[in-house]
Protein backbone atom coordinates (compact mmCIF):
# COMPACT_ATOMS: atom_id res chain seq x y z
CA UNK A 1 0.00 0.00 0.00
CA UNK A 2 1.77 3.32 -0.70
CA UNK A 3 2.30 5.87 1.73
CA UNK A 4 1.00 9.62 1.40
CA UNK A 5 4.50 11.08 0.00
CA UNK A 6 4.35 8.54 -3.00
CA UNK A 7 3.47 9.56 -6.26
CA UNK A 8 0.56 7.08 -6.40
CA UNK A 9 -1.45 8.51 -3.62
CA UNK A 10 -0.98 12.02 -5.22
CA UNK A 11 -2.98 10.90 -8.21
CA UNK A 12 -5.66 10.25 -6.35
CA UNK A 13 -5.97 13.35 -5.03
CA UNK A 14 -5.66 16.43 -7.13
CA UNK A 15 -5.49 18.66 -3.75
CA UNK A 16 -1.83 17.18 -2.77
CA UNK A 17 1.48 18.13 -3.48
CA UNK A 18 4.58 15.75 -3.46
CA UNK A 19 6.61 17.59 -0.69
CA UNK A 20 5.33 21.32 -0.55
CA UNK A 21 7.55 24.41 -0.38
CA UNK A 22 6.09 27.97 -0.53
CA UNK A 23 6.88 29.99 -3.66
CA UNK A 24 5.05 33.39 -2.41
CA UNK A 25 2.51 34.72 -0.16
CA UNK A 26 -0.04 37.48 -1.04
CA UNK A 27 -2.51 39.54 0.75
CA UNK A 28 -5.40 38.89 -1.96
CA UNK A 29 -6.48 36.07 -4.27
CA UNK A 30 -6.05 38.12 -7.25
CA UNK A 31 -1.96 38.70 -6.92
CA UNK A 32 -1.98 34.90 -6.14
CA UNK A 33 -3.22 33.95 -9.13
CA UNK A 34 -1.84 36.50 -11.45
CA UNK A 35 1.74 34.89 -10.15
CA UNK A 36 0.66 31.32 -11.39
CA UNK A 37 -1.00 33.01 -14.40
CA UNK A 38 2.32 34.47 -15.31
CA UNK A 39 4.43 30.85 -14.44
CA UNK A 40 1.52 29.41 -17.18
CA UNK A 41 2.90 31.98 -19.36
CA UNK A 42 6.29 31.27 -19.00
CA UNK A 43 5.22 26.92 -19.87
CA UNK A 44 6.15 26.46 -15.97
CA UNK A 45 3.91 22.81 -15.17
CA UNK A 46 1.58 24.45 -13.38
CA UNK A 47 0.26 21.26 -11.78
CA UNK A 48 2.64 21.13 -9.59
CA UNK A 49 1.55 24.64 -7.65
CA UNK A 50 -1.55 25.32 -5.60
CA UNK A 51 -3.06 28.47 -3.59
CA UNK A 52 -4.07 27.79 -0.25
CA UNK A 53 -5.93 30.31 1.70
CA UNK A 54 -4.90 30.63 5.25
CA UNK A 55 -6.18 32.67 8.15
CA UNK A 56 -9.70 32.61 7.35
CA UNK A 57 -12.24 35.05 8.67
CA UNK A 58 -15.96 35.39 8.91
CA UNK A 59 -17.84 38.34 7.40
CA UNK A 60 -21.27 39.06 8.33
CA UNK A 61 -22.43 42.43 6.01
CA UNK A 62 -25.89 43.94 7.71
CA UNK A 63 -28.33 44.22 4.77
CA UNK A 64 -31.64 46.25 6.87
CA UNK A 65 -33.86 45.69 9.61
CA UNK A 66 -36.36 42.71 9.70
CA UNK A 67 -39.88 43.50 10.71
CA UNK A 68 -42.84 41.91 10.91
CA UNK A 69 -44.12 43.27 7.30
CA UNK A 70 -40.75 42.59 5.05
CA UNK A 71 -40.58 38.77 6.76
CA UNK A 72 -44.15 38.05 5.15
CA UNK A 73 -42.97 39.94 1.51
CA UNK A 74 -40.31 38.13 1.52
CA UNK A 75 -42.52 35.01 2.12
CA UNK A 76 -44.96 35.87 0.04
CA UNK A 77 -42.12 36.17 -2.71
CA UNK A 78 -40.01 32.94 -2.20
CA UNK A 79 -43.38 31.18 -2.08
CA UNK A 80 -44.33 32.73 -5.55
CA UNK A 81 -41.28 31.98 -7.39
CA UNK A 82 -41.51 28.22 -5.79
CA UNK A 83 -44.89 28.10 -6.98
CA UNK A 84 -44.68 29.32 -10.44
CA UNK A 85 -41.77 26.44 -10.51
CA UNK A 86 -44.03 23.39 -9.14
CA UNK A 87 -46.76 25.09 -11.23
CA UNK A 88 -45.00 24.72 -14.96
CA UNK A 89 -43.75 21.48 -14.02
CA UNK A 90 -47.29 20.48 -13.26
CA UNK A 91 -48.84 22.23 -15.85
CA UNK A 92 -46.76 20.14 -18.81
CA UNK A 93 -48.82 17.29 -17.17
CA UNK A 94 -52.38 19.31 -17.38
CA UNK A 95 -54.90 20.22 -19.97
CA UNK A 96 -55.31 23.71 -17.50
CA UNK A 97 -51.91 24.83 -17.70
CA UNK A 98 -52.57 28.93 -16.55
CA UNK A 99 -55.36 27.48 -13.96
CA UNK A 100 -52.45 25.04 -12.78
CA UNK A 101 -49.76 27.84 -12.48
CA UNK A 102 -52.15 30.44 -11.18
CA UNK A 103 -52.70 28.16 -8.39
CA UNK A 104 -49.64 26.85 -7.46
CA UNK A 105 -48.60 30.58 -7.39
CA UNK A 106 -51.25 31.37 -4.46
CA UNK A 107 -50.53 27.87 -2.68
CA UNK A 108 -46.77 28.56 -2.37
CA UNK A 109 -47.80 32.23 -1.60
CA UNK A 110 -50.08 31.08 1.27
CA UNK A 111 -47.26 28.63 2.04
CA UNK A 112 -44.30 30.68 2.16
CA UNK A 113 -46.39 33.83 4.23
CA UNK A 114 -46.91 31.30 6.99
CA UNK A 115 -43.09 29.44 6.91
CA UNK A 116 -41.76 32.53 7.02
CA UNK A 117 -43.98 34.42 9.71
CA UNK A 118 -43.42 31.37 12.03
CA UNK A 119 -39.77 30.95 11.69
CA UNK A 120 -39.78 34.67 12.91
CA UNK A 121 -41.36 34.02 15.52
CA UNK A 122 -39.74 31.25 16.36
CA UNK A 123 -36.24 33.59 16.47
CA UNK A 124 -37.91 36.03 19.22
CA UNK A 125 -36.97 39.31 18.33
CA UNK A 126 -32.85 37.92 18.85
CA UNK A 127 -32.23 38.17 15.14
CA UNK A 128 -34.33 41.29 13.82
CA UNK A 129 -32.01 42.09 11.01
CA UNK A 130 -31.05 40.40 7.43
CA UNK A 131 -27.44 39.65 6.61
CA UNK A 132 -25.04 37.89 3.96
CA UNK A 133 -22.20 36.29 5.23
CA UNK A 134 -18.57 35.25 3.20
CA UNK A 135 -15.61 33.14 4.69
CA UNK A 136 -12.66 34.61 3.15
CA UNK A 137 -8.66 34.34 3.60
CA UNK A 138 -6.28 36.72 5.09
CA UNK A 139 -3.57 35.55 3.62
CA UNK A 140 -2.76 33.76 -0.10
CA UNK A 141 0.43 30.96 -0.18
CA UNK A 142 1.39 29.93 -3.59
CA UNK A 143 2.79 26.19 -3.12
CA UNK A 144 4.96 24.15 -5.38
CA UNK A 145 6.66 21.11 -5.26
CA UNK A 146 10.01 20.65 -4.06
CA UNK A 147 11.28 19.01 -7.40
CA UNK A 148 10.54 22.60 -8.85
CA UNK A 149 10.92 25.34 -6.78
CA UNK A 150 14.18 26.55 -7.91
CA UNK A 151 12.72 27.03 -11.66
CA UNK A 152 9.39 28.41 -10.25
CA UNK A 153 11.60 30.69 -8.17
CA UNK A 154 13.62 31.73 -10.59
CA UNK A 155 10.66 32.55 -13.25
CA UNK A 156 8.59 34.53 -10.60
CA UNK A 157 11.37 37.15 -10.26
CA UNK A 158 10.54 38.05 -13.65
CA UNK A 159 7.30 38.98 -13.06
CA UNK A 160 6.84 43.15 -13.13
CA UNK A 161 6.48 43.84 -9.08
CA UNK A 162 6.84 41.07 -7.90
CA UNK A 163 8.25 40.13 -4.44
CA UNK A 164 11.39 39.73 -3.40
CA UNK A 165 13.05 36.88 -3.18
CA UNK A 166 12.98 35.74 0.74
CA UNK A 167 15.37 32.75 -0.32
CA UNK A 168 18.47 34.85 -2.12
Amino acid sequence: MPTSGTPRANAASPLKLEFPQSLATYDDYAAAQKSVDYLSDQKFPVEQLMIVGTDLKRIERITGRLTWNRVAMGGVLSGVWLGLFVGVILSLFSDEGFVTIVSTMLFGALFGLIWALVGYAATRGQRDFSSVTQVVATRYEVLVEHKSAAQARELLAGLPGALPNPFA
